[in-house]
């Protein structure tokens, strides 16, 4: 009885629930699909994603290991850490910054870039093959107007999941900025 008062006050059928869990099988099953290829060229997902991220970033603008952290929403001392294993692979250099001497900037190797155009082609390929489903998916969430069937008090659950598709559909580095610059506040006093 308290199960049935849920679903009825989230408005909440079996094709709900089906749907997500096929979203979350998608999703699992992608990033399974990465981790795998990723493995077979000797790196894991976290190297390649971390690449993925210094290769997106836009022409001329430099990447720094605190950029590098929060886009992979990791500590930066994690980032530290992942920088040293790519650096030690040959796969990423770290520049002084001609900006500010205390700033690392990362580029990558060569190498480097030939490693990750291998994979970012399987990724493509692999997105392209399940893009279809994707798009279903999210044009069903959007026809059934989900969101507003969000008690209020879960609205920005909602709204931060429309802020996630729209990321999915622009690329890496042209996302809106932190809300620590939002604010007004510098977000260049942790960049090192």
């Amino acid at each position: 009885m308290e199960l049935e008062r849920a679903e009825k006050r989230y408005r909440l059928a079996t094709g709900d629930y089906a749907r997500l869990a096929g979203f979350r099988h998608a999703i699992r099953a992608f990033l399974r699909f990465s981790e795998a290829a990723a493995a077979a060229a000797g790196l894991s997902a976290q190297h390649y994603q971390a690449m993925l991220v210094l290769r997106g970033w836009p022409d001329g603008a430099r990447v720094t290991i605190a950029d590098l952290a929060q886009q992979l929403m990791i500590k930066h001392n994690s980032a530290v850490g992942l920088v040293d294993r790519l650096v030690d692979e040959s796969l990423v250099v770290r520049e002084a910054s001609s900006a500010d001497r205390r700033k690392v900037e990362l580029r990558l190797t060569s190498r480097g870039r030939q490693v990750l155009a291998k994979l970012a082609a399987m990724h493509r390929a692999e997105l392209e093959r399940i893009g279809p489903a994707m798009r279903r998916f999210f044009g069903e969430v959007a026809r059934l107007g989900v969101v507003d069937a969000v008690p209020s008090g879960r609205r920005a659950a909602g709204a931060r999941a429309s802020r996630l598709q729209a990321s999915l559909e622009s690329p890496p580095g042209s996302a809106e900025p932190s809300r620590r610059t939002r604010r007004g506040g510098s977000s260049t006093a942790r960049r090192r």
